[in-house]
């Protein structure tokens, strides 16, 4: 038998996971870097950057889904989506629930009419619920990462929110990789084990606790609550958008990133996280 042909010398390294590792720790220290940039000199340009990343990642889910076979409408929901995260900016959660309804409302009489006024749309609901799914899933989650740097210690807040799905992470694909033997829900995810939830637990509720009591001098407890609901909440995000994927039949959300994907590739677990972080640090701090 003819022996499998071995991989180029150059070839990138790969993880266990699948990805070229050492391109993915590279843009993670650069993200990292201007995460932590605009946080110490520039907290109010958090908004921006949030904004921007939100625009980007709406555009890659809109692209999967529209050659996926929904024709979910670009302009409503990328306009949409920026005024979603600017209306967070000037008037709160009531101006992210004016301008969700106001898109909404907008890509339900875009939709109808697409195909003019002497043709019924085909496929409107599903259509319909997939336009929802994204304004639901990207810009409204993120709207409440982004209004946390206004809140009392804004920055360390974010940090926060950064540091422990940092963490949660690190100890699941450290976990993982080393003892993962059972999996978790093998059907949506089947890398992913309960040697790995465990581990994310440990180092999301410890990052919890040290983010807590030394970026925002409270108390521990609450740093162990909100890490042990904070890796819940992203394992279950991680799960919901590796099941999109697999309906759609596609790896990666976009190729933006290497070694990650695209920007929503990396986001699958801080969108539902930052709602956490803002729940939580909001109802207990």
């Amino acid at each position: 038998m003819t022996p499998p042909p071995a991989a180029p010398a150059d070839a990138p390294k790969k993880s266990k996971a699948g990805r070229n590792l050492p391109a993915a720790i590279a843009v993670a220290v650069v993200l990292a870097a201007l995460i932590i940039a605009v946080l110490l000199f520039a907290p109010k340009w958090w908004y921006l950057v949030v904004g921007v990343a939100m625009v980007v990642a709406s555009w890659e889910v809109i692209k999967r889904l529209r050659e996926g076979g929904f024709a979910v409408p670009v302009i409503p929901l990328l306009v949409g989506t920026a005024a979603i995260i600017a209306s967070s900016w000037q008037w709160g959660t009531s101006g992210v629930l004016v301008a969700l309804v106001a898109t909404v409302l907008v890509t339900m009489v875009w939709r109808l009419l697409s195909q003019g006024l002497n043709a019924a749309p085909v496929n409107f609901l599903p259509d319909l619920a997939a336009s929802v799914l994204v304004l639901l899933w990207i810009p409204v989650l993120a709207s409440f990462g982004a209004a946390m740097v206004l809140q009392d210690h804004g920055s360390q807040r974010v940090f926060t929110l950064m540091i422990v799905v940092a963490c949660s992470d690190i100890g699941g694909y450290a976990a993982g990789v080393l003892f993962g033997k059972h999996p978790m829900v093998p059907a949506i995810s089947p890398k992913k084990s309960w040697e790995g939830l465990a581990g994310s637990l440990t180092f999301g509720i410890i990052g919890g606790i040290c983010c807590v009591v030394f970026l925002l001098d409270n108390r521990w407890w609450v740093g162990a609550i909100l890490g042990a609901v904070l890796v819940v909440c992203a394992t279950l995000g991680d799960l919901v958008e590796s099941q999109v994927k697999r309906d759609l039949e596609i790896k990666d959300m976009g190729s933006l990133l290497p070694g990650h994907g695209g920007i929503m590739d990396r986001l699958d677990s801080l969108l539902p996280s930052a709602f956490i972080v803002w729940a939580v640090l909001t109802a207990l701090l």
